[in-house]
């Protein structure tokens, strides 16, 4: 896994080393990027401020970040991942743009004091087919977590449809097994 395009282009992205994680694919992030970049109704990259829920290796916040976001905080209850994403935080030196918290996804709660917020994109990225995308988008919105014109990246298996009533769905794309949905709030 590499990063794909801006300032870390080609640099190698630290997977975690455990089968509890499915990084995305140098691919469906070139795609989902392209939309981001060329959409018009996608927040502009340059200067925006992201997290990255169920981050996993954080590449999809990694990415945003080589392409011009200001900051990304990533999500993440995984030891194997923590490990893999800390590296990544490390090893790019972009510790000043990035923030890592340990924390339950399903419980997120008011954004705290110490995070500069809302966010203009989020990307949510949990294990497929186990009913997490509602909870999760309700948890953004609830918590103030988005600014109002905040563009949401779900990902999903290729054949799952979740709940999303309260959703506008911007655009959807399918790669390989898996589903990509762009989603702004209604």
């Amino acid at each position: 896994m590499r990063i794909v395009a801006g300032d870390f282009r080609g640099r190698p992205i630290a997977a975690p080393k455990t089968n509890g994680t499915r990084p995305t694919s140098d691919r469906a992030r070139e795609t989902v990027f392209n939309i981001l970049s060329h959409a018009e109704w996608a927040p502009p990259l340059a200067g925006a401020r992201v997290i990255d829920l169920f981050a996993g290796s954080g590449a999809l916040g990694l990415e945003a970040i080589s392409r011009g976001a200001d900051f990304a905080l990533f999500v993440e209850m995984g030891l194997a991942a923590r490990a893999a994403l800390l590296e990544n935080i490390s090893v790019y030196g972009i510790s000043e743009k990035a923030q890592f918290q340990r924390r339950d996804i399903m419980r997120l709660g008011a954004m705290s004091d110490d995070i500069e917020g809302p966010f203009d994109i989020a990307f949510i990225d949990p294990p497929y087919f186990k009913q997490l995308v509602p909870r999760s988008l309700a948890g953004l919105k609830a918590g103030g977590w988005l600014k109002a014109e905040a563009l949401c990246v779900v990902e999903t298996g290729a054949d799952e449809a979740p709940e999303l009533s309260g959703w506008t769905v911007r655009d959807t794309r399918k790669s390989g097994a898996a589903k990509f949905w762009f989603l702004s709030q209604a």
